[in-house]
């Protein structure tokens, strides 16, 4: 349901935009604004720092500290919480991705990663890293990872070293704030932190195309305290992709047109 010009960009468009991903010369990338096909409950307690889908479930991983990150399986049509964990009170929870039946998942400050049993959310292994964990996705061959800069990090997924980095850019410019990501069908998409924008780069680095998502969420939707956009989770069975923010009382399922 989502595009084939935008999942496979076989369009063309220029690289050209604002660092930050506003609307400035935006007309030369191209701009996708979003079709919702299903509007779905979220849990408006989730401050939602990473999703994923996989076998008609979504995982979350959720933020903030004194035991409220988590990681948890959610039932896609109702927004239940099937099954939770709690991260120890002194780690602030942030993406999540998943790897031949283990779930990673990043933690903000702490220079840690968690790696979990798919199935049991069983604690597995532990991983450092030197920088901020933000977001975190797969590509089939490499985890790539974020740290909130311009910087896409390229990690081994056999023992999480650092393979190569990469510098996103948009018009040239450095494109930082970096948050979620999500890869696919060969272009990594990544939430812009504090934007209502989705950004899908090029594995070069380069933007080349923006999803517009403001206003998807109405101001009078939810009765609780919302946060920004953050998530992003692709189903390859409907080619749809679900969207939902940090503390959203709805998570949507969309699709972009040009």
């Amino acid at each position: 349901m989502v595009s084939v010009c935008l999942l496979f960009f076989s369009c063309n468009g220029s690289e050209d935009s604002n660092n930050q991903g506003t609307d400035n010369a935006s007309d030369q990338i191209p701009v996708y604004t979003p079709e919702i096909y299903a509007t779905l409950p979220h849990d408006a307690g989730a401050f939602t720092q990473g999703l994923v889908y996989s076998d008609g479930i979504l995982y979350e991983g959720t933020g903030l500290y004194e035991g409220k990150s988590s990681l948890r399986r959610v039932a896609i049509e109702t927004g239940d919480v099937a099954q939770k964990i709690n991260l120890p009170s002194e780690y602030f929870g942030e993406g999540i991705t998943l790897y031949n039946n283990k779930i990673i998942q990043l933690t903000w400050q702490n220079n840690r990663g968690f790696v979990y049993d798919k199935d049991t959310f069983e604690l597995l292994d532990e991983f450092s890293y030197s920088t901020e964990g933000w977001g975190i996705t797969f590509d089939g061959e490499y985890l790539i990872m974020s740290d909130g800069t311009d910087v896409l990090y390229y990690l081994n997924p056999d023992d999480y070293s650092t393979v190569k980095q990469v510098n996103v850019t948009a018009n040239n410019e450095a494109l930082t704030r970096l948050n979620e990501l999500e890869y696919i069908n060969g272009w990594i998409y990544a939430n812009v932190w504090q934007t209502d924008r989705i950004a899908i780069i090029h594995p070069d680095g380069k933007v080349s195309g923006w999803i517009d998502l403001e206003g998807i969420l109405s101001p009078g939707d939810c009765t609780t305290e919302i946060d920004v956009l953050n998530g992003i989770a692709y189903n390859p069975e409907k080619n749809s992709i679900y969207i939902t923010g940090k503390n959203w009382c709805k998570l949507f399922e969309i699709e972009f047109v040009p």
